[in-house]
């Protein structure tokens, strides 16, 4: 189904999210859009459409009624004054995840909205998945580009890509992850994030089964051979952690 499809009967809420939920605002001058992306997020579990969806022109507004966790905004024309939008945003809120829909596969565009503060940038067409996804690793600073995108010979800048599972990791397997990356063993990690040892095995192995890796050393790898192609930098670091998974 596509965006213009979709016409939930769904609410923005302005406040009573429930604890743990992640607000999203929708920006994007097409009103079809924003109903359309609404329903997208109210159907992704664990995240919220808060506020009143609107214009990018109008995001520092929204944004300071709404106190969102997130912005997902149109980057079709008038991208310029877009990107400018991105940029006070980030500015003002500089914890704020800011994911991007675009119409363009132009690598010198993608890096013109990662410049900006975008941290998600994804292709129209995208599904609830990764948007959910994107969010997610927005929100935990990671930067998230559509796996339909491809750099061209010319590009000058590499595009930063992030690994995307069919399906996302919830906000504690990213912080999970993120402790795996530099190596720390489950004992480590809980106390890090102040959770038990068994609640971190959990976390591991849905995350193992998510990325389809077969240990920590392997999920670890994957990640980062994502971010960097042909570089394995940190892995060996996990490698010689415990393996108490």
């Amino acid at each position: 189904m596509t965006l213009s499809e979709r016409s939930p009967n769904v609410s923005t809420p302005m406040a009573s999210t429930p604890r743990g939920v992640t607000r999203v605002l929708i920006l994007a001058d097409a009103p079809v859009l924003r109903r359309g992306l609404i329903g997208m997020i109210n159907e992704t579990a664990g995240m919220q459409a808060v506020g009143t969806p609107g214009e990018p022109r109008r995001a520092l507004t929204l944004a300071e009624s709404a106190r969102p966790d997130a912005v997902v905004v149109e980057l079709g024309t008038g991208r310029a004054a877009t990107l400018n939008a991105c940029r006070d945003l980030r500015r003002r809120f500089p914890q704020l995840a800011i994911v991007a829909l675009a119409t363009s596969e132009d690598p010198a565009v993608v890096n013109e909205a990662l410049a900006a503060g975008v941290r998600g940038y994804l292709l129209m067409n995208t599904s609830p998945t990764l948007l959910g996804w994107a969010v997610l690793a927005a929100r935990a600073g990671r930067t998230v580009v559509d796996p339909q995108i491809r750099r061209g010979e010319g590009a000058e800048v590499p595009v930063s890509r992030e690994l995307t599972p069919e399906v996302p990791l919830t906000r504690r397997e990213s912080d999970v992850l993120d402790e795996l990356i530099q190596g720390q063993s489950n004992r480590a990690i809980g106390k890090n994030l102040f959770i038990s040892e068994d609640t971190v095995k959990s976390h591991v192995k849905a995350i193992l089964r998510k990325l389809g890796a077969r240990d920590r050393a392997h999920a670890v790898s994957l990640v980062l051979s994502a971010r960097n192609p042909g570089c394995h930098c940190g892995a060996h670091r996990l490698a010689e952690a415990p393996a108490d998974v």
